[in-house]
């Protein structure tokens, strides 16, 4: 049942022809390996000018050609991190917040507290983030900060915290809830989507399902349960 919603939910997911920036947390077919999957999009040269790039076990994002590279506020960011058993994944600098907050043994809910959505107005980007702690009470946790309807006068902060992990599936967010010459941003609750069992298996399935003209990079990363050894692999439109 949960394998047909995670298959009709990716075909919903390649007709978008704009979510945006999106992440995918989730369990491999085998059960173990926690799966960890973020993209970003982007419509104009300066998003687009972009690749990811790993530095010892941390992904950062970089300008391809450093000579077009305009404001880079909110496109230049570390989207992944990792603090002992915390595994951290966001579409922006939030990713620091959390990590600084985790290493002071707080939690993930008091890191993001203190931040809101992007200032690019009138999209006013949510800023979504995901966690996965080994052995932790939940087998990860999602989070989105948005306006109420566009309005920035109010942030509305959502988490969602998964306690079983159910293999071949994962739970989605995005940014974006579709194309528009104002973003609306993503609605409801993370949906269902199929997780794979190897990182490259996954690779392979959520590039083509990306828009095209607007897919930018693509991560994977893997978590072993038993040993806490990871794996990230990296698909950049530009190289």
């Amino acid at each position: 049942m949960f394998e047909n919603i995670a298959r009709e939910n990716s075909e919903k997911l390649k007709k978008n022809s704009y979510p945006g920036r999106g992440i995918v947390l989730g369990l491999n077919s085998d059960g173990d390996k926690l799966i960890q999957i973020y993209w970003i999009m982007g419509r104009s040269e300066n998003s687009r000018n972009r690749i990811f790039v790993e530095e010892d076990g941390f992904v950062r994002t970089k300008a391809f050609d450093e000579s077009k590279l305009e404001d880079p506020s909110l496109i230049i960011y570390y989207p992944l991190k990792t603090i002992g058993k915390y595994h951290i994944i966001s579409n922006g600098d939030q990713t620091d917040t959390v990590y600084d907050v985790l290493k002071e043994n707080k939690t993930f809910e008091e890191a993001l507290m203190n931040r809101t959505f992007e200032p690019d107005a009138p999209n006013y980007t949510p800023r979504i983030t995901g966690l996965m702690e080994l052995g932790g009470q939940n087998a990860y946790s999602l989070s989105i900060l948005k306006t109420q309807d566009g309005n920035p006068d109010t942030c509305i902060r959502n988490f969602y915290n998964y306690e079983k992990a159910v293999p071949s599936i994962g739970h989605c967010i995005h940014t974006y809830e579709k194309d528009g010459e104002v973003l609306p941003s993503f609605s409801g609750e993370p949906y269902i989507m199929p997780v794979l069992n190897t990182i490259e298996e996954n690779i392979e399935f959520y590039w083509p399902l990306l828009n095209s003209d607007n897919r930018v990079s693509l991560l994977v990363k893997s978590i072993e349960i038993a040993t806490g050894n990871t794996e990230i692999i990296i698909k950049n439109r530009h190289i």
